[in-house]
């Protein structure tokens, strides 16, 4: 799928989940609702940073795309290093190692390791990142007719501002897990999801997404999981545009409500 869907999706499913919760007795108060739907936005975009054209690998200038060179060819070695003999030969990383369940998870253990060691700044950085990817994602036409500068002022007053208001007595940074040191533990798994999210958004493509690895099927350890040929569709066709997108935000605003008690 194409960027803005990836952060519809990734938004959509972390307010699904404040309904989830909801439900079960563990509301989100209203910041982490809030701030886990951006961060979820954004992280849905993460796992293309294999790949030289994709939102993430500009988002951030030669940052970025330096880092998406590396990840790329650390993608495709670890794929050259692991596959099996059904798995085809391939020239570069793309849709390989970070759009797999196992670099979900690790990004977002890190993440959240980072958010409760690294203290105040660790978290402003955390939302840094995610809150300029969810506003090329979510806002992608204002942010293609900007300059990246204002996309990055915009992600920077943004986090410090959501930053305070977490911090404050009842906001949510010690929202799920309340024990001493565990403040902002929680931030990782709205990265967990938006990755998530993600592959599972590609696996509905025609090429399909390798989520299980490195768990092997068959003669493939690299097995692009997805629905039969016939029901799976190209990035960007009329299908993603004209039925997913509206669905999402169907199911986001949904989700919204039910997390929030008005459903």
């Amino acid at each position: 799928m194409m960027g803005p869907a990836h952060s519809l999706s990734g938004a959509a499913a972390w307010l699904g989940v404040g309904a989830a919760t909801a439900g079960a007795g563990h509301p989100m108060p209203w910041p982490v609702l809030v701030v886990g739907a951006l961060i979820s936005a954004g992280a849905a975009l993460a796992p293309d940073l294999d790949h030289k054209a994709a939102t993430i690998s500009r988002a951030f200038g030669p940052i970025s795309r330096t880092l998406c060179e590396v990840v790329d060819k650390l993608s495709h070695a670890v794929y050259k290093a692991t596959r099996m003999r059904g798995d085809a030969r391939r020239s570069g990383g793309h849709r390989t190692l970070t759009h797999t369940w196992l670099w979900a998870v690790l990004i977002g253990a890190g993440a959240s390791a980072l958010a409760m060691t690294g203290g105040r700044w660790a978290v402003l950085g955390i939302l840094f990142v995610h809150l300029v990817l969810a506003v090329e994602g979510l806002l992608w036409r204002m942010a293609r007719t900007s300059s990246d500068v204002l996309v990055w002022l915009l992600g920077a007053t943004s986090a410090w501002l959501l930053a305070d208001i977490l911090n404050k007595p009842g906001n949510g940074s010690d929202w799920l897990f309340s024990g001493p040191g565990q403040e902002y533990l929680w931030l990782g798994l709205p990265i967990i999801l938006g990755a998530l999210v993600h592959d599972i958004g590609d696996a509905l493509t025609v090429s399909g997404c390798p989520i299980l690895w490195p768990i092997p099927i068959g003669r493939k350890r690299w097995h692009p999981i997805g629905p039969p040929k016939g029901m799976r569709f190209r990035a960007g066709s009329w299908v993603e545009l004209k039925v997913l997108t509206p669905v999402f935000m169907f199911l986001g605003g949904l989700g919204g409500l039910g997390a929030l008690d008005y459903i």
